[in-house]
This record gives structure tokens, C-alpha cells and sequence, in this order.
């Protein structure tokens, strides 16, 4: 299995694994859970969407980023560029 499908793999295996906890989370708010063992699930979910994140900018930048850039069309170079500072800024947030 080449990287970007292993990336992509784990990427989808944290979404799924994030999608479980958070149903899970909702039950927990619903059954009015400790705050705290509440907040510590919810801190599970934001991390895993972290990684996920990340293996999912790898991806990106290992295939489309990469192939942009190294196109000649300097309109799909500077899109690309544009792209990232916007993902980037939104994940700075």
C-alpha cells in the first residue's frame, strides 16, 4: 500500500473512530455524566480530529500540493499557496 493510501486510511479510521466517541459524548450530556469524564471524552474527539488533520495535510501536500507546484501553470501554484495559508489560518484558530 502506497503512503497516500495509508494516510488516507488512517485518516478515515480517525474520522470513524471520532464519529463513535461524539455519539458516545451525546449519550454521556444526555445521561447528565460528570462534567469532567465529559470534558475528558470531548478532549479524546479534539485530539483525534487533530491527527486526522494532520494525515489528512500530509496527504495533500505529499499529492496535489506537490503537483501544483511543481506544474507550470502559475495560476494553480499561487491557488495552491492560497489554499494553505487558508487551511493554516483556520487551523490556527
Amino acid at each position: 500500500m502506497d503512503s497516500s493510501k495509508k494516510l488516507k486510511q488512517s485518516a478515515l479510521v480517525g474520522l470513524k473512530k471520532s464519529s463513535t466517541l461524539l455519539s458516545k459524548i451525546i449519550d454521556m450530556v444526555e445521561e447528565d455524566k460528570y462534567c469532567i469524564d465529559v470534558m475528558q471524552q470531548n478532549l479524546a474527539v479534539i485530539g483525534l480530529l487533530k491527527s486526522t488533520n494532520r494525515s489528512l495535510l500530509e496527504n495533500h501536500l505529499n499529492t496535489c500540493f506537490k503537483k501544483a507546484i511543481l506544474s507550470k501553470n502559475s495560476a494553480k501554484q499561487e491557488k495552491a499557496i492560497k489554499e494553505m495559508l487558508q487551511v493554516t489560518k483556520l487551523s490556527n484558530k
